[in-house]
């Protein structure tokens, strides 16, 4: 049996500092490590007990989180921090500061209040983050019908399939995809021709923080979809936290349209109904790109795009902070490459410059 994974919880609300350890301490292959109430505290409880993963709330008195962080991944190399943060604007712009800092991931503290059954909405949120980040991946395998089998990691670009030059770009991310999208947004070059839609597993709120965060950093615009908006080549368009997005043709010109359909993978946004109406929209022009995240959010919507005859293209295991919805779409043999982050970028504007 492996090692139970260590916890350190820190929250200067000491309700929610006792929620989020009884959550930890009631998961057989967890242990807590040790509870603060402050950033300054929390560096000292890293000094005397060894710690896997520290849920770090930001809000605090005294040294708050965000001034903590960075002395925490320092303290402690390799350390997963996931924010706990409240749904509010000011909780976004803090949560996409942190994340920008290098916490791996979020969740977000229940709007009703400290105690009772709204915690219990995001203790399964939590628990599968930890795992993921830290323990045995726990999501469920692909089904009967969408067999993922074992298949190696191509090294390079592999060769676009013929056929029409790429017309759209569609992204999909979770865990640690803020940080992977600045990286791949920034590296783009500015004349880059093609637009780009993008599903980043977030809330209300947040994706509108995250839009505005990668204008100002990579350059180029970047914002939240409009329900009916036109899709615009050089243009970002960032899923809205709560609505799936979807591309539509409105006779000739791509349209998007926003819904309240059920989530898919636990997740709205989700990615595989934005691959799948590309598919449907844009045949074989679509240029597909799954990067670092949790589950297997992507794996169906990548199904369709490479049945239409697109492109497909996966982050690898060693840069991922979590190797899940890239992996099963490497797995079932969908990518036509599999890349380290930093190469992604240039993957892209090549493929998109094919036939051109």
């Amino acid at each position: 049996m492996s090692d139970p994974i260590r916890v350190l919880v820190v929250d200067d609300s000491a309700v929610a500092r006792g929620v989020l350890t009884r959550m930890v301490e009631a998961q057989p292959d967890m242990r807590l490590a040790a509870a603060a109430g402050d950033g300054r505290q929390a560096l000292s409880m890293l000094q005397q007990h060894p710690v896997d993963v520290v849920l770090l709330d930001l809000e605090m008195p005294g040294m708050s989180g965000l001034e903590a962080l960075p002395h925490i991944l320092d303290a402690v190399p390799g350390v997963a921090v996931i924010i706990v943060s409240t749904l509010s604007k000011r909780g976004a712009e803090i949560t996409i500061r942190a994340l920008a800092a290098g916490a791996a991931d979020y969740v977000t503290k229940p709007s009703a209040g400290p105690a009772g059954a709204s915690w219990d909405e995001i203790r399964d949120e939590l628990v599968r983050k930890i795992r993921a980040l830290c323990g045995p991946l726990t999501w469920p395998e692909p089904q009967a019908e969408d067999p993922a089998p074992e298949a190696a990691e191509p090294a390079g670009v592999a060769a676009r399939p013929a056929g029409a030059p790429p017309s759209v770009v569609v992204m999909a991310a979770s865990t640690g995809g803020p940080n992977a999208l600045g990286t791949v947004l920034s590296g783009l070059p500015s004349d880059f021709p093609l637009p780009i839609l993008v599903v980043q597993h977030m809330p209300a709120l947040f994706t509108q923080m995250l839009a505005e965060r990668l204008e100002r950093t990579c350059g180029r615009p970047c914002r939240e979809a409009e329900d009916g908006e036109s899709v615009h080549s050089g243009k970002v368009y960032l899923a809205p936290g709560g609505r799936h997005m979807v591309v539509r043709r409105d006779g000739v010109r791509p349209r998007i349209t926003l819904e309240d359909t059920p989530p898919e993978n636990f997740c709205r946004p989700a990615a595989d109904p934005l691959f799948r109406s590309a598919a449907a929209a844009y045949g074989d022009g679509v240029l597909a790109v799954i990067l670092t995240g949790m589950g297997q959010d992507g794996l169906r919507g990548a199904r369709a795009v490479a049945a239409a005859g697109g492109t497909i293209l996966a982050q690898d295991r060693d840069s991922s902070v979590v190797w899940g919805m890239p992996g099963c779409v490497v797995r079932a043999g969908l990518a036509h490459a599999t890349l380290p982050l930093h190469r992604i970028a240039e993957a892209i504007d090549r493929q998109a410059r094919v036939l051109r």
